[in-house]
């Protein structure tokens, strides 16, 4: 696959992975190796309490193309993304949450999603009715009650901003990030609000996700679901009220 000249960055989040981190990080390369463009992995250790810094640090000393930064505390996954691009070198960059609940190979389906749409934003969707996802009857009230919520708030024609799979071309997030204030899990709604109030192009496309965590939240908390929506809230005000990201 050779779509586009340049340099892609995948960013991957990670916060008590574990030894998992280790094998996750050696398949993505591997993928990633297939595609024959130049490329860097960036594993963002979210202050990982673990071994997770230990087995990311082992597979950068393997691979030069995987790098690690690290977060000096639990800080949140907009803060961590936000960190690692400061650290890219790519002009497309890719969020790749590290659990690969999103398969790796699906980079290059929005990669050329990208290409044929002249898209400046491309993020995975999981709401297709051709996927297959599994979810429990609370993880999917919390899902839709959460996608009524933006929906109602932001008109947006988007139907899955959680998904953990999104491609961006530089100049969007070089734009879009002095503005983001949000560092946990509403950052993603806060970026794509912001990257379609600048007019950016922002399609999505089906992507494959496997649930794999053992609880029916993953390791989102009653509380996190809370702050989310708190920070929803705080981003409609700024937007429509304080016209901060104007």
């Amino acid at each position: 696959m050779k779509l586009y000249k340049g340099k892609i960055s995948i960013l991957m989040p990670a916060y008590n992975e574990g030894e998992k981190i280790y094998e996750n990080l050696i398949y993505a390369y591997k993928i990633f190796k297939k595609f024959r463009f130049p490329f860097e992995i960036i594993l963002i250790d979210d202050g990982s309490t673990d071994n997770t810094k230990a087995m990311a640090l082992k597979a950068a000393e393997e691979h030069e193309e995987i790098n690690f930064v690290s977060n000096v505390r639990n800080a949140g996954k907009g803060y961590a993304l936000k960190n690692g691009f400061e650290h890219s070198t790519g002009d497309i960059i890719v969020f790749l949450d590290s659990d690969l609940e999103n398969h790796p190979s699906q980079v290059g389906k929005l990669l050329k999603a990208m290409s044929d749409n002249n898209a400046d934003v491309v993020i995975g969707t999981r709401r297709s009715k051709k996927l297959k996802a599994k979810y429990t009857l609370q993880r999917k009230i919390l899902s839709f009650g959460y996608y009524l919520m933006i929906k109602s708030l932001f008109k947006l024609n988007l139907t899955d901003t959680q998904a953990g799979i999104k491609v961006f071309k530089r100049n969007v997030l070089e734009i879009i990030f002095p503005k983001i204030l949000c560092k946990k899990f509403a950052f993603d709604i806060e970026i794509l609000a912001i990257a379609i109030r600048k007019k950016f192009k922002v399609i999505e496309i089906p992507t494959t996700y496997i649930f794999s965590r053992e609880n029916s939240l993953g390791r989102i908390k009653i509380k996190d679901v809370f702050d989310m929506g708190l920070d929803t809230l705080a981003i409609f005000y700024r937007m429509k009220i304080l016209h901060y990201y104007d």
